[in-house]
């Protein structure tokens, strides 16, 4: 093994869901940060001023490298696959067991634009954007949103 690989050995990954432009040092990013020796007020300047232009709250999740200098870098992606379907269902939440089984219903054609944001991340860069929308559309009918041509 080389001497770099056994550096990154050492690398802590934390996942964060947080709101766009909304990151404070408060539960959860200050404990989950401050535990690994990061300055979370740190943290939440860069996420905020990278998560200015999404519209605030929006959760974003994030994937933080803390190597063991206790330095950080962090991935965004794209909002959760579920959060996407409910917005452009205008529901506030999904299906509750034993309630109406619809909460809302979409077009085909917001599937594929949530296709394409999903695309944008890393994980989904190399998969069809077919493959993507069957995911989506399996998300959808989870959560309860009728999928109308």
């Amino acid at each position: 093994m080389s001497k770099k690989a056994a550096a990154n050995t050492k690398d802590v990954l934390i996942k964060l869901i947080v709101g766009a432009a909304q990151a404070t040092p408060s539960p959860p990013v200050g404990p989950a940060l401050g535990s690994k020796g990061v300055k979370a007020i740190d943290f939440c300047k860069e996420f905020n001023a990278r998560t200015a232009h999404f519209n605030p709250g929006v959760p974003i999740p994030t994937l933080v490298t803390v190597k063991p200098d206790r330095t950080f870098s962090f991935e965004l992606k794209s909002p959760p696959t579920a959060w996407l379907v409910l917005k452009a269902a205008g529901a506030e939440k999904g299906i509750a067991s034993g309630k109406d089984p619809k909460v809302g219903t979409i077009s085909l054609k917001h599937v594929y634009e949530i296709a394409k944001i999903k695309k944008t991340d890393d994980r989904h860069k190399n998969l069809e954007l077919e493959g993507i929308v069957k995911s989506i559309l399996g998300t959808a009918k989870s959560v309860g949103v009728e999928i109308v041509p």
